[in-house]
């Protein structure tokens, strides 16, 4: 029994010693720094895979423990207990304790192989997949080479034609095509309801109803719309009408209807300074009018003076002075809010005593429907004429042609305020309702003194009747005046 109890002990002496040696060590043993490692020498062929640390001595420890070689069998306790340490080396090894020890780094330097001596390369190691997915570099990991492919045939270059052949540039665009552009909506719009009508079918009076209605929607005006297609209707009923035709009659009745009221703004150089006076609502182009003109003044040789009467609007007085500086014209202007009628007093005696030929003033956009503000208006016509009794020697009412039969009311209103003497249609290329000029002269008879149809000073032109009816109508300008 004494004899067992030994071999049992000594047994668990050995079994701890191996425990001890496989995770880590008794505790009370020392931290130990290792040695700086030798620097690494050119490995002769492959490394074999290290083995986990321990493993070897635990294996001579348990040979020498394990049955067999003629020792006595061990007891239950110990079997047990080796039973419990096989099945722990027996899992996956865990990943190693990180050492509280401070390794040195190597040194940088390492030797070079001295002359003569035979170094064995290493062999190269199998490549990584997915070194294998990527194209091999060349040397010193350059790029690999480029393959060459054919050059695209050239096309033949074209020789550029000689100076003297060169297309010449496009030539500004004549009033005419101006005018026929600006009016193309227009045309348009009463050009394709005639086709609706005048198609495939013999006159009757359900299409002259047709014809009326496409003429109103053209804001030509009850009376004209009526007159037109009467003159359709006479002597072509029953009877196969073409479009042109009905164009052609078109373009008479309207030239016939303006004609009387296509004239130009007349300036008396006998009256210095010709005062002109320019009213309208709000938005209707005034003040880029205003411009307009007195660059074409200016372009006749006449001097200009302008007076910003819009004290309202901040931007309508620099805008007039952008104009001023652009025509090397002078502008008399007061601060945001002042008395537009004073300012119409100082602007008559400054022209005055600068010599100047022409005084255009712009005023305020006001609503016709403003019965204070157009009181306004009418307070400063009677100012004008105190400081020069026959001022203002025109009114020029500017009207948005894109506002429609709500011109026919501003025409009326602003005649009784401020008493219109002519008008100025802006905007004639942004509306398919130009025929609202034909409406206001049958009702005003007032002069047409200009058209505009774009945004350049060259776009604001004379009116001229025939011109005009000829554009609407959508015909060729044939012998229609040049400009």
């Amino acid at each position: 029994m004494e004899h067992e109890d030994k071999r049992e002990g000594a047994s668990g002496a050995k079994i701890s010693n191996l425990f001890s040696r496989v995770f880590g060590g008794r505790k009370d043993e020392s931290i130990v720094e290792p040695e700086p490692a030798a620097p690494p020498q050119p490995p002769s062929g492959p490394e074999a895979p290290a083995s986990p640390p321990g493993v070897e001595a635990a294996a001579e420890d348990l040979a020498s423990i394990g049955p067999g070689g003629g020792e006595p069998k061990p007891s239950l306790s110990a079997a047990a207990s080796s039973a419990d340490l096989w099945a722990r080396l027996s899992a996956p090894t865990p990943p190693p304790r990180q050492s509280l020890a401070l390794e040195p780094a190597p040194s940088a330097a390492v030797d070079e192989p001295q002359a003569g001596l035979a170094v064995d390369a290493p062999e190269p190691a199998a490549p990584k997949w997915w070194e294998r997915l990527l194209p091999p570099l060349g040397a010193e990991g350059a790029a690999p080479p480029v393959v060459e492919t054919a050059p695209a045939p050239q096309q033949p270059a074209i020789a550029e034609p000689p100076a003297d052949l060169a297309a010449p540039e496009s030539a500004p665009k004549g009033w005419w095509t101006r005018l026929r552009q600006g009016l193309a909506r227009s045309s348009d719009s009463i050009g394709s309801g005639l086709k609706a009508i005048f198609t495939k079918r013999k006159l009757d009076a359900a299409m002259l109803d047709e014809l009326e209605e496409v003429l109103i929607r053209a804001d030509l005006g009850v009376a004209t719309a009526t007159h037109i297609a009467g003159l359709v209707g006479k002597g072509r009923y029953d009877k196969s009408i073409e479009v042109d035709e009905v164009k052609t009659i078109l373009a008479e009745e309207v030239e016939r209807v303006l004609a009387p009221y296509a004239r130009p703004l007349e300036i008396d150089p006998a009256i210095k300074p010709f005062v002109i006076l320019v009213v309208g609502v709000n938005g209707s182009g005034k003040t880029t009018t205003i411009g307009k003109l007195a660059a074409q003044f200016s372009q006749e040789g006449r001097k200009v003076l302008l007076a910003a009467g819009d004290t309202f609007r901040a931007a309508a007085i620099e805008q007039l002075r952008l104009w001023g500086d652009r025509l090397n014209c002078a502008v008399i202007a007061g601060n945001q809010g002042s008395d537009a009628s004073a300012l119409a007093f100082d602007a008559i005696r400054a022209a005055r005593e600068s010599g100047a030929d022409i005084l255009i003033m712009d005023t305020a956009g006001r609503l016709q429907n403003r019965a204070e503000l157009m009181a306004e208006l009418e307070k400063i016509v009677r100012v004008m004429k105190k400081v020069e009794p026959a001022a203002p020697h025109a009114v020029l009412l500017v009207l948005d042609a894109t506002v429609g039969q709500n011109a026919v009311s501003q025409t009326e209103i602003f005649s009784k305020v401020a008493g219109v003497t002519g008008l100025v249609m802006t905007k004639l290329d942004g509306t398919a309702r130009g025929g609202i000029l034909v409406a206001l002269a049958e009702k005003f008879q007032l002069p047409i003194h200009y058209v505009g149809v774009g945004e350049t000073a060259a776009d604001l032109a004379p009116f001229a009747a025939r011109d005009f009816a000829r554009a609407i109508a959508g015909l060729d300008e044939t012998d229609a005046p040049r400009h």
